[in-house]
């Protein structure tokens, strides 16, 4: 049945309000009706204990208290069943038609042939009260029913929006793992090629056995490497990550490029070890981090002026990109402003090791910082190490 929705928590309060509600329709038939009282009393005590099954029945429960409203006083009565009518989900026209039927039932007097005794205006003031008394409690219901439609609304849109924000983080997530193994890829493959190639040559012109079986094991290691990455790509691309990109990734020296192209007054300085080689994976973090920061404050606080720093120091990368706030006073918005960007960099940096905090700060400005742990640089000067062949 369309109407109310019986619940446990719910049933003992509705019983209560189903009560409280008998008692005053049940002393409007006693006030009305002093003793002796004959079957017009009977009646409207009928229609008042009717209401108790509202919420079950409601348009029965309206028609049952009619009889007491036309022929007897269950004004109350009436006027509580209309407002349970309005309540559920009924078509308009039974609505309208419930606010109706107590409009009439309280203009038309008892017995009919009152009206005779009653002059034009006391039936124009009758008729303007029986229309608010069947009217009322209808707009009420509606309000209430109408009140209620738009919290289970709000509550579906609330559920559907974390539903999409929790699938946009996914997506970035899955994105930037993405790009990550495809520059994993483009880097170990070069390395595990470059290691086949070696331990194959030195297996041909070794003379020693245990260098000659060595070289073949480290020969079939970085062989099963590369098949390995083969996959991995093949897996990336059937889930739809694109093919992999075979343009140069970019580096701490393109730093400046990128200030300078950022289209926001930027400056940028390095200290520490600059001339030090770093891995490639951490510089990619980094000059991807100062691109996120630098979009976003383009975005919500154009204008304002940023500053980008870059320490290298013995153990670490610290990288933090500060704006202040935007022209005119204003606070600077969330940066970045659905903190979905924030995602993919924090993803990085904890592949990484490191980690990253975005905060606002009390200038009303804004503030990203990025650390990356970094090996002993005498880790470095091994032989056969490079920069590119160390992973975070």
């Amino acid at each position: 049945m369309a109407g109310w929705v019986w619940r446990p928590e719910r049933r003992w309060h509705a019983v209560a309000v189903d009560v409280l509600l008998v008692i005053p329709a049940t002393l409007d038939a006693l006030l009305n009706f002093p003793p002796p009282r004959d079957w017009h009393f009977w009646v409207s005590l009928g229609a008042a204990a009717v209401l108790l099954l509202r919420r079950r029945f409601p348009r029965t429960v309206l028609l049952l208290t009619l009889p007491g409203l036309y022929a007897g006083s269950a004004m109350i009565a009436s006027m509580v069943a209309a407002y349970t009518v309005s309540r559920t989900s009924r078509p308009n026209w039974q609505k309208a038609t419930a606010a109706l039927a107590v409009v009439i039932g309280s203009f038309i007097p008892w017995p009919v042939t009152d009206f005779a005794k009653e002059s034009a205006s006391d039936i124009t003031q009758h008729l303007i009260y029986a229309a608010v008394l069947g009217s009322g409690p209808v707009v009420l219901g509606l309000l209430a029913q109408t009140r209620l439609d738009l919290s289970a609304r709000i509550a579906e849109l609330a559920v559907l929006r974390d539903h999409e924000r929790a699938l946009y983080a996914k997506t970035v997530l899955a994105e930037e793992r993405a790009r990550i193994a495809r520059e994993m890829h483009d880097v170990v493959s070069h390395q595990a090629g470059l290691i086949a190639v070696q331990a194959g040559a030195l297996q041909v012109t070794t003379r020693d056995p245990q260098t000659r079986e060595t070289a073949a094991t480290l020969r079939g290691l970085a062989v099963a490497t590369l098949e390995e990455l083969r996959s991995m790509i093949l897996v990336l691309r059937a889930a739809g990550a694109g093919p992999t990109e075979l343009v140069p990734q970019p580096r701490l020296a393109d730093l400046a490029r990128l200030v300078a192209a950022a289209e926001v007054h930027a400056t940028l300085r390095i200290e520490g070890l600059a001339e030090r080689a770093l891995p490639e994976p951490v510089e990619r973090a980094a000059y991807r981090t100062v691109q996120e920061a630098l979009t976003n404050v383009r975005k919500h606080a154009p204008g304002a002026p940023t500053e980008v720093a870059v320490r290298i120091e013995p153990d670490c990368l610290r990288v933090s990109v500060r704006n202040e706030a935007p022209d005119g006073g204003e606070s600077a918005p969330g940066l970045p402003g659905g903190q979905h960007g924030l995602i993919g960099l924090r993803e990085r940096a904890t592949l990484l090791g490191g980690t990253i905090n975005a905060q606002a700060v009390a200038d009303g400005g804004f503030l990203v910082q990025l650390w990356l742990p970094l090996a002993d640089p005498a880790a470095d000067r091994l032989p056969g190490a490079t920069a590119g062949g160390v992973l975070g």
